[in-house]
Formats: C-alpha cells, sequence, structure tokens
C-alpha cells in the first residue's frame, strides 16, 4: 500500500507519497519515476517519501515551502525523528538512490553523494502536518503496470514533439528554398537589364543635342 499525501504549498497542488512499511519501501525504490525526489531522516530510521516534481521543476531548485512539507511529513513519520529537534533531511533524485543484493530491506545507498543535498528541520510543525494528514490517501498501486503506462505517455509526447519539430523544419526549408529563388530571380533579373543596357546603341553628342531640341 501507498500513502498519498497533496502539499498545496505549490499552485496547482504536487502529490507527495511514501510507503507504508520498509517491504513496500523496496518497490518505491525500484519503481521511482525520473521526476521523482526521495527524503529520508538523516542517520535515523524514518519513512520513505518521495516529491513528484511537477514538469519544469529541478530537484536543485524545489521552492523552500514544498521542501517545508517534504521535510515535515519526513520528520513526523520517524519513530525516533518525531521526538527530536534540529533533525536534517537528505533528499535527492530518484535515480540516485541505489540497491545492492546485500542491503537489508528498506535500506537504500546513493550513486552519487554529491548529488544528495540537506535541509534542516528545526521542530515539528504541526500546522503543516495536520495539512498533509487531511489530504491522505492509501491506495494499491500496481508499479509495473504504472510504469508501462508512464513510459507509454512519455513515448507518445517525445513523438508528438519530434513530429512538430520534422514539420517546422520542413516548413523553414521551404521558406528558404523560397528566398532563395526570390533572390535567384532578382539576381537574373538584374543581369538582363544591366546586358540591355550594354548592347543598347549610345546617343553621339549630337543626336542628344537634337532630342533636347
Amino acid at each position: 500500500m501507498v500513502l498519498f499525501f497533496t502539499s498545496t504549498a505549490m499552485d496547482p497542488p504536487v502529490t507527495i507519497y511514501m510507503g507504508k512499511d520498509k517491504v513496500e519501501n523496496e518497490d518505491l525504490i525500484k519503481y521511482a519515476w525520473p521526476q521523482d525526489v526521495w527524503f529520508h531522516v538523516d542517520k535515523l530510521s524514518s519513512a520513505h517519501v518521495y516529491l513528484r516534481m511537477p514538469e519544469g521543476m529541478t530537484w536543485e531548485s524545489i521552492p523552500e515551502a514544498l521542501l517545508i512539507d517534504c521535510a515535515q511529513l519526513v520528520k513526523a513519520n520517524s519513530i525516533e525523528g518525531n521526538k527530536k529537534d534540529n533533525l536534517t533531511i537528505i533528499y535527492t533524485p530518484g535515480d540516485n538512490l541505489k540497491k545492492t543484493g546485500d542491503m537489508a530491506v528498506g535500506q537504500v545507498s546513493f550513486h552519487n553523494d554529491k548529488r544528495v543535498k540537506r535541509v534542516h528541520v528545526a521542530k515539528r510543525e504541526n500546522l503543516i502536518v495536520n495539512r498533509l494528514n487531511k489530504t491522505k490517501v492509501i491506495r494499491e498501486v500496481d508499479h509495473e503496470q504504472e510504469r508501462i503506462e508512464r513510459i507509454k505517455k512519455e513515448n507518445a509526447v517525445k513523438r508528438a514533439v519530434a513530429a512538430a519539430k520534422k514539420k517546422a523544419d520542413a516548413e523553414l526549408a521551404k521558406q528558404r528554398e523560397a528566398e532563395k529563388a526570390a533572390r535567384s530571380y532578382d539576381t537574373l533579373f538584374s543581369q538582363e537589364y544591366e546586358d540591355e543596357e550594354e548592347v543598347r546603341p549610345q546617343k553621339s553628342v549630337r543626336e542628344l543635342e537634337e532630342d533636347f531640341m
């Protein structure tokens, strides 16, 4: 079972979720989306909390209010951490989580320690925790099916973007050809005019004077 929360720290609201137990956490580690950011109390046992970042957000630039929501939810779901002040919460992109066969259930490490950030939590903020808990929804998740559907949607978007780019490139190429043809026509017209001037008989001074008269 997965617990889902809605953070209204942003508009539109965003989804935060976590596993109900350490067994579920194993699946969350395995199936975390590329846009998911993992949160955990540093050096203490806690829930594995994930933020599903909206489009356009990067994990390095999560707004402070949203960061606080995630950190408070992690603290509130740590048996030991919930009783302590001045905690450190660590967070990293889901694809930086590393799981090896010799690790205990729910245990995780990182591929790159430089991609791990920290946020300080001075104390529990009940207003934040209560607001988030009011949005809690618990449901069963078919992680593999969800992964397949996500990839299908992502591929459809990629195809649409590629098709739009191909069409734009074709229109640009057509426009450039038209401009090239127009320049060639202008050059040809100018050259024909110059050639005509060259072959036109030049009048003598007397003929020009007669024309003037």
